[in-house]
């Protein structure tokens, strides 16, 4: 399998050109079934919270550095000490950590 670009469906897909440009770089097109909203949407509901929490909340940006470094503080809080109600007020990082170690468990009684 070669490249393959992939798109939700967005005005450029509408262009007989850029398909054909897509074509003649050996490149394939994919987007995603008409009106289903499952494709994306983890993605664009992450993307607006980083917007709402971090761009917007703390900008205007002086440079593309302290952007970049907000983004990796923001990534580290959501990943490692955010407590997330639904897996037992424990952050991500952990309770991945514990699901790994229930599988190692689990083989090992097996």
């Amino acid at each position: 399998m070669g490249l393959v670009h992939h798109s939700d469906r967005g005005s450029q897909y509408l262009s007989i050109r850029y398909t054909e440009r897509l074509g003649e770089a050996g490149i394939e097109s994919s987007v995603g079934s008409v009106g289903d909203s499952y494709d994306n949407a983890l993605a664009e509901t992450i993307n607006g919270r980083f917007k709402a929490e971090v761009i917007h909340r703390r900008g205007p940006w002086r440079s593309f550095e302290a952007v970049e470094y907000a983004t990796l503080e923001w990534v580290d809080w959501f990943n490692n000490r955010r407590l997330l109600e639904p897996i037992g007020n424990i952050p991500p990082a952990e309770a991945e950590v514990n699901f790994y170690a229930a599988l190692k468990n689990e083989d090992m009684a097996a």
